[in-house]
């Protein structure tokens, strides 16, 4: 979804950093085995967000680069709601909020008194946040997706960019107790994004009007409208 979060970010070398991989996840390169019974790697994916309606969690974004050092740590908010209510709150340590209903994103970035609207396009929406909103049919479409059991409700899910030109060299999603608890991108220039995901909460009401952002009453706030109707309207006059 942002360029500079969710693209890069969010925006996953066979031989991962441990630190970076949550305890206990097997090399990504063991092939995925027969327990894994009759579904295929994209159904099994696919069953495990299947019945996520809702989901709320803290989150904890780690970047470092390639050689190992760190340089961004971030706590987030984030929010989910389907089919098209995603909720991306950076609450330290620069304040950051991205969110759509479906129709628009906003981006506010409180610290820059700058707000850029857009219109959401689901088609070219971030993996994540496909990924999150269970679009695995299309996103198969572009990536290979391999299962490796760790245990019977733990799994690991790698996948690999179909299109040499990706971002991203890996992507991989640990599951532990069914759940979804972290994310891990590796980018083709060796930078790595781990998300972490905390307190989580499944299929608990999330109003949808949390998905709506209401822009603070400040002069001194710069809208940038890139929305096709607002292209229209001036346009016109």
């Amino acid at each position: 979804m942002k360029p500079s979060l969710l693209l890069c970010v969010l925006s996953l070398s066979l031989a991962t950093t441990p630190a970076l991989l949550p305890a206990g996840a097997r090399a990504a390169a063991e092939p995925a085995t027969a327990s894994q019974g009759a579904l295929s790697e994209t159904d099994r994916l696919s069953a495990l967000l299947a019945d996520l309606t809702t989901f709320r969690a803290d989150v904890r974004q780690l970047i470092t680069e390639s050689s190992g050092g760190v340089l961004e740590e971030s706590d987030i908010l984030f929010m989910l709601k389907r089919p098209h209510g995603f909720y991306w709150e950076t609450l330290a340590p620069f304040a950051e909020l991205i969110v759509t209903n479906g129709d628009t994103l906003w981006n506010y970035q409180p610290d820059l008194l700058q707000l850029t609207i857009d219109d959401w396009n689901p088609d070219e929406s971030e993996l994540a946040a496909q990924l999150l909103g269970g679009e695995t049919e299309a996103i198969a479409d572009d990536y290979s997706i391999q299962a490796v059991p760790v245990s019977d409700d733990d799994w690991e899910f790698v996948l690999r960019p179909l299109d040499p030109a990706s971002l991203y060299e890996r992507v991989m999603l640990y599951f532990t107790d069914n759940l979804l608890e972290s994310i891990l991108l590796i980018n083709t220039n060796g930078q790595r994004t781990l998300w972490e995901f905390y307190n989580r909460q499944i299929n608990e009401p999330i109003d949808d009007a949390v998905f709506t952002f209401d822009p603070p009453e400040d002069n001194f706030l710069d809208v940038i409208d890139n929305r096709t109707a607002a292209h229209d309207e001036t346009d016109q006059l």
